[in-house]
């Protein structure tokens, strides 16, 4: 029988769309922009399924609910994907790549911009959990078939305390105070400007190096013009 843990105290710690099971099964399932019937697949062996409709927030909660809970070993990644956020590619692409300046690696979402996972959450998150992809299919008995699948491979609590990180704390305070999160198109212009932004010290890096090139062109051509005439002169004079 595989091993079993405690998962962090009130698992799942995380509030989100979704349904919760056993916390000793091994399958996490998100449907993406889908919102496919979790109670097959919570019968099926799996601990918690949703959708995630967002490449940022909804995939940092996800992440959360996962590392908080040793027993999940398996992040089934299906349904419709999200026009513009793209979201479940994200996520695929957070647990292969990581991140880098907060941004997915590879990610070609709207705002592939994770803020509040910590460097060793995402490691713990790759290391603790192999991502399945059925992204396209909303099917309920293939989803369920596939859970099933994954359940009987079920290798065993991953060897590490259940990490527990803070996510969403802000945003919802917001709401509670009155005052709205960032809407998606802002959030988006912010992601273009940063983008703009890179570009621009790019660009301003190989407007120096080249500046530099060209000014060393004109010193080399400069000094082979001198060093020409100087010897055209010894020439000249030396042989009158």
């Amino acid at each position: 029988m595989a091993n079993k843990v405690k998962p962090a105290a009130g698992w799942p710690v995380i509030k989100g769309e979704y349904e919760a099971g056993n916390p000793e099964n091994p399958v996490a399932v998100t449907t993406c922009g889908s919102h496919v019937k979790g109670a097959g697949q919570l019968a099926a062996g799996a601990a918690i399924t949703g959708p995630h409709k967002t490449e940022n927030l909804g995939i940092e909660k996800i992440v959360a609910n996962i590392i908080s809970n040793p027993n999940i070993r398996f992040l089934l990644v299906t349904g419709a994907e999200v026009k513009g956020h793209i979201s479940g590619e994200a996520i695929i692409m957070l647990h292969k790549n990581g991140i880098k300046d907060n941004r997915i690696v590879g990610s070609t979402g709207a705002i592939p911009y994770i803020e509040n996972l910590p460097d060793d959450s995402i490691k713990r998150f790759q290391a603790q959990i192999q991502v399945v992809e059925m992204i396209g299919t909303e099917d309920e008995g293939a989803i369920v078939s596939k859970v099933k699948e994954l359940a009987a491979k079920d290798p065993g609590a991953f060897e590490g305390e259940p990490m527990i990180i803070s996510v969403g704390e802000k945003e919802e305070a917001a709401e509670a105070g009155g005052i709205k999160p960032m809407s998606a198109e802002i959030a988006t212009i912010q992601a273009r400007i940063k983008g703009i932004q890179h570009q621009t010290v790019e660009i301003g890096n190989l407007n120096k190096l080249m500046s530099g090139i060209y000014a060393g062109k004109i010193e080399g051509i400069m000094i082979g013009l001198v060093v020409g005439l100087t010897i055209l002169g010894i020439v000249v004079f030396g042989g009158a």
